[in-house]
């Protein structure tokens, strides 16, 4: 089997020498090609021009932002669209790299790097793999989750600092939110929000529109918004109406119990929508599976079943 082997050597747990363990592992038992990331964007055009020569597996070795980057270089290789058949398509395999790796543990796979390619190869050799939904922001895929406003802007912010070479550490995330709380508190966005079937809910202050659960970690706790969604059930929604303390402070100790399944009375959510449209009255920072993708007036996050095959 032909497969390329997507490294992000800039990943918080990727080291060279855990790299050419893996790749070796891997190269035992496959065509392997491997290619290390050097700037953004690259692991997606290398993915499409890998699949357009004919590979017909990509590893992503890396954390939610390469896994991303990878899914859509896969699909945009399809001309942009899910494949008519996944099956038949090139597959997806994920070995955990990042700090939160939110899809591969969404997956099931080991957190330990190393156990998770042994999971990889014994799947291959059984010929496992399974069928995933995805979400689609404007032209570009998601896996696990998507936001405008407060976590965005966190993800910006965070994203600048690292590129000034500052670590993006749990804390640094942490006051950063704060921040930009503090921030959204003293000009508060305003959204409308429609899902099929009700009618659009206006005012809203926050959103995360989610693929799956959890809706990401914090420091190695789960922080659930939408305890049921899924790859196979659609996208869920998770909103508020307000950003005070009696509004937030319990709200985030609902997000972060294991049992995690909030609920208020300015919380608005829907746990298997087949879209959801937000218009804002001013652009937003919008972010896709922790990355920035600049402001948005108006986004439509449309639920895509069985979009990728994956290697579990």
């Amino acid at each position: 089997m032909r497969a390329l082997l997507v490294v992000n050597p800039q990943a918080t747990s990727t080291t060279p020498a855990g790299r050419d363990v893996l790749a070796h592992a891997l190269a035992s038992e496959l065509k392997l090609e491997v290619l290390l990331t050097a700037y953004r964007g690259h692991a997606a055009e290398a993915t499409a021009q890998a699949v357009a020569a004919g590979v017909e597996l990509v590893v992503a070795l890396g954390g939610d932002g390469t896994v991303n980057e990878v899914v859509n270089g896969l699909l945009v290789a399809n001309h942009g669209a899910a494949p008519i058949d996944p099956w038949a398509a090139p597959a997806l395999a994920v070995v955990p790299g990042g700090s939160a790796n939110v899809f591969a543990r969404a997956l099931g796979m080991p957190r330990d790097p190393v156990e998770a390619t042994a999971a990889i190869l014994a799947a291959l050799e059984a010929r496992r793999s399974r069928l995933v939904g995805l979400g689609r922001a404007d032209d570009r895929w998601f896996t696990f989750n998507a936001g405008l406003g407060w976590d965005a802007d966190v993800v910006a912010e965070v994203e600048k600092a690292r590129a000034q070479g500052r670590e993006a550490s749990p804390m640094r995330y942490a006051c950063t939110a704060l921040r930009q709380y503090l921030r959204q508190r003293r000009h508060p966005p305003a959204m409308t929000i429609q899902v099929p079937g009700f009618d659009p809910v206006g005012g809203v202050r926050l959103a995360f529109v989610s693929n799956t659960d959890p809706w990401t970690y914090l420091s190695g706790r789960a922080v659930r918004t939408n305890p049921r969604a899924s790859f196979t059930t659609g996208l869920g929604l998770f909103a508020l109406r307000d950003l005070g303390l009696p509004t937030i402070a319990p709200v985030l100790r609902q997000m972060l119990r294991a049992d995690g399944d909030p609920r208020g009375r300015h919380v608005v959510r829907h746990d298997a929508v087949q879209y959801v449209r937000v218009r804002t009255d001013e652009p937003l920072a919008l972010q896709l599976d922790g990355d920035h993708l600049g402001e948005r007036s108006e986004v439509e996050f449309i639920s895509v079943p069985e979009a990728l095959r994956v290697v579990v």
